[in-house]
C-alpha cells in the first residue's frame, strides 16, 4: 500500500526502516521534518543537539560503536559540521551513517545558495541524490547500505522542492535498529598524523573503487531512452526535464557524487545533442566537459535560484505552457507575527537610532522596513563576534552598538562569541532574545526550553547563570514589552564599561492558545502613523486613521503602549 508522504517524512521512514539507531540534528528548514518525523518513533534514540557540529559527532560516535546513525542539515548547518565530517570520511564507519543535507535553491529561508556537491567532492564522500519521496525512502536505505560496504560516511542531498513536495512511497520490508558490535580499532578511528596518513590512502582506494561501481548501480543512476536529445540530470531538475521535454532521452543521476563516467559515456554517444540542466553550480557539466564530451548547460540555463518546467522549456526553444496571470497574489514580505516579542525589541533599537548586529531566526525580520533596526546579519552566531569586532577595531563606538541573538540561536555558536568579548576585554552589549523555542524552524526545543524533541521533561540551561559564568557581570533580564524598562536595561548596558548581556524574556506569541481580548481604535485617533512604526500585521492604516484587524490582534498592547493619544484601547470579550 502506497502513502502520500512529503520528501522529509520518506526520509525519515526510510532511515527508521533501515534500521537507523540514533539520530541527532539541529533544526533547519527545509529539512527539520526529517528528525521530527522520525522522533514519532520512541524505539530509537532521537535527539535535537545544540548545533550541526555536535550533531555529526554524535551520529559518528553511534556509527563508529557500531549502531547505524544519521543527522541531519540544511546546507549552511554542513558548514558547521565540516570539521567532523572531512575526517569521518578517512575513519570510516563501523555501522551505516547518513549524513543529509537539504539544499535551498532560490534561498527561500535561507542566507545564501551554496550547492553541498562541493562538500561530497572536497570531502571525498558519495552523494545521493534522490527526485521523488519514493526515491527519498529508497536512497535512504541504500545509503546505509553503501556507507557499510564501502566503509564511508554517505550524503543524502534533498533540495527545498524534494523535501516539501509530496508523492507516493511504497514501503519495504522494515527491521529494528541495527547494532554491530564494538571492535576496538585505535590506527582506523584516531586521526593523529600518522595514522590519518595510512587512512587517506583508504580513502583514495575508495573512491576508485566507488567511481567504477555507481556505474551498475542501475536503481540509483538510469538511462531512460527516448529521443536524440540527451538530458543528464539530478534530483527535482529531473522532474522539471522531463515535463518540459517529454520527448527527450535522459541519464538521471542519483549519486551525484562520484559520477558515473562509464555511463555517462555511453549516453552521450546514444544523442545528438546532450544537455546538462543541473540547478546552481555546474558541477556535472564540468565533470563532463573534462571528459572530453561536448555538452552545454550554463550556457542555456542560470547559476540561480530554482528551476522549472517552463523554464527549461524557455531556454530550450520548446513550448511553453501558458498561465493565467490575472489573479497573481500580491507580494507578501516576511514579517514578525502580531504579539511577537521582538518587535518592541527592535522598535525601541531603532528609536535609540543603535548599530545592531543581527543573527539568524526570526529576529532577522527586525531588518524589515519600517522597523528597519539590523544592519547586518551573516550566519548563526556571528552578531556577537561582529559586535565586539566594531568594538575593538574602533570603527564604530561600542556605547552605540549592539548584537541581538535569539536563545536557541546562542547555545548553537553564540557562546563562544561572547567567551571571546569577555576573554578579549571587550565593552559589547548582547541581548539575547529568548522567546522559549526555536521560532522560525517552528516551534522545536532546545537545551534551554526545558523539554527534548518528544516534549518530555529535560534539565533546562539557566542563560542567565551561563552568562555569568563566562565572565559577564552584568545581565539584566526584562520582559520586552515593559518599554520603558527595557530602554532603561538599554543604556545602562551601554554605559557599563565591560561586556554585558539583556535578556529579553517572553515566550512566542504562538506558544500560548490562550486568547487575550484584542485592541481597538477609539475616535481619538489622529492619523499620526505612529502605532504603524512597530510593523504588526494586525494594523490597518486607512481613511486617515488605524484600525485594528481583531482576526489577526492577540492583545499584546505593544500598539498602544506608542499611541501619543492613548487612542488604543482593549476590547470587550
Amino acid at each position: 500500500m502506497s502513502t502520500l508522504m512529503i520528501g522529509n517524512e520518506a526520509v525519515a521512514l526510510g532511515a527508521l526502516d533501515a534500521g537507523v539507531a540514533l539520530l541527532s540534528s539541529y533544526p533547519g528548514t527545509p529539512s527539520t521534518e526529517i528528525t521530527e518525523f522520525a522522533a514519532k518513533d520512541r524505539s530509537r534514540h532521537i535527539e535535537w543537539a545544540p548545533n550541526e557540529k555536535v550533531a555529526a559527532e554524535t551520529a559518528v560516535g553511534a556509527a563508529i560503536g557500531g549502531a547505524r546513525a544519521m543527522c541531519c542539515m540544511k546546507h549552511v548547518g554542513l558548514n558547521v559540521a565540516a570539521d567532523p565530517v572531512f575526517t569521518a570520511a578517512y575513519t570510516g564507519v563501523r555501522a551505516g551513517l547518513v549524513i543529509v543535507v537539504a539544499d535551498d535553491p532560490g534561498m527561500h529561508s535561507s542566507q545564501n545558495e551554496q550547492d553541498s556537491r562541493y562538500y561530497a567532492m572536497s570531502a571525498h564522500i558519495p552523494m545521493l541524490e534522490p527526485a521523488s519521496s519514493q526515491e527519498c525512502y529508497d536512497f535512504c536505505r541504500r545509503a546505509f547500505e553503501i556507507s557499510e560496504q564501502y566503509d564511508t560516511p554517505v550524503f543524502l542531498r534533498l533540495t527545498t522542492r524534494i523535501a516539501h513536495s509530496q508523492g507516493l512511497v511504497e514501503r519495504a520490508a522494515a527491521h529494528g535498529p541495527v547494532l554491530i558490535p564494538y571492535k576496538k580499532e585505535t590506527a582506523k578511528y584516531t586521526m593523529m598524523p600518522g595514522f590519518a596518513r595510512a587512512r587517506h590512502l583508504e580513502v583514495e582506494k575508495r573512491e576508485k573503487r566507488l567511481a567504477a561501481d555507481c556505474n551498475t548501480f542501475s536503481d540509483i543512476n538510469r538511462i531512460l531512452p527516448g529521443g536524440k536529445t540527451g538530458i543528464i540530470c539530478s534530483g527535482a531538475v529531473y522532474r522539471y526535464a522531463a515535463a518540459a521535454l517529454p520527448d527527450a532521452s535522459f541519464l538521471k543521476i542519483g549519486m551525484c557524487y562520484p559520477l558515473p563516467d562509464e555511463l555517462i559515456r555511453r549516453f552521450a554517444a546514444s544523442v545528438d545533442d546532450l544537455i546538462i540542466a543541473e540547478e546552481l553550480e555546474p558541477i556535472i557539466q564540468q565533470h563532463v566537459l573534462a571528459l572530453g564530451i561536448p555538452c552545454r548547460g550554463k550556457e542555456l540555463f542560470t547559476i540561480q535560484g530554482e528551476y522549472s518546467a517552463a523554464m527549461i522549456a524557455a531556454a530550450l526553444g520548446r513550448p511553453v505552457p501558458e498561465y493565467d496571470q490575472t489573479d497573481a497574489l500580491p507580494a507578501r514580505p516576511p514579517v514578525l507575527c502580531p504579539g511577537c516579542p521582538h518587535r518592541a525589541v527592535f522598535y525601541t533599537l531603532g528609536k535609540m537610532k543603535l548599530t545592531v548586529m543581527g543573527d539568524i531566526g526570526c529576529y532577522t525580520l527586525g531588518a524589515a522596513a519600517p522597523l528597519s533596526a539590523i544592519d547586518a546579519c551573516v550566519c548563526m552566531g556571528a552578531g556577537i563576534s561582529m559586535a565586539h569586532g566594531l568594538d575593538r577595531s574602533g570603527a564604530v563606538d561600542p556605547a552605540r552598538t549592539v548584537a541581538v541573538i535569539g536563545d536557541s540561536t546562542f547555545l548553537h555558536s553564540g557562546i563562544t562569541g561572547l567567551m571571546n568579548i569577555v576573554y578579549n576585554k571587550g565593552r559589547s552589549t548582547v541581548i539575547i532574545l529568548d522567546n522559549s523555542i526555536t521560532g522560525m524552524t517552528g516551534h522545536q526545543q532546545n537545551p534551554a526550553t526545558g523539554k527534548d524533541i518528544r516534549g518530555d521533561a529535560a534539565p533546562a540551561v539557566d542563560l542567565e547563570q551561563l552568562c555569568r559564568a563566562l565572565g559577564v557581570s552584568d545581565v539584566k533580564t526584562v520582559d520586552p514589552f515593559d518599554m520603558p524598562a527595557l530602554r532603561e536595561a538599554l543604556l545602562a548596558s551601554l554605559a557599563f564599561d565591560g561586556p554585558s548581556v539583556i535578556i529579553t524574556r517572553r515566550p512566542c506569541a504562538l506558544l500560548s492558545k490562550a486568547r487575550t481580548a484584542p485592541l481597538r481604535v477609539t475616535q481619538s485617533c489622529i492619523g499620526c502613523r505612529r502605532c504603524m512604526g512597530i510593523a504588526c500585521p494586525a494594523l490597518i492604516f486607512e481613511a486617515g486613521r488605524a484600525r485594528v484587524d481583531i482576526s489577526l490582534c492577540n492583545g499584546c498592547g505593544l500598539c498602544a503602549s506608542v499611541c501619543p493619544k492613548g487612542a488604543i484601547v482593549k476590547e470587550e470579550m
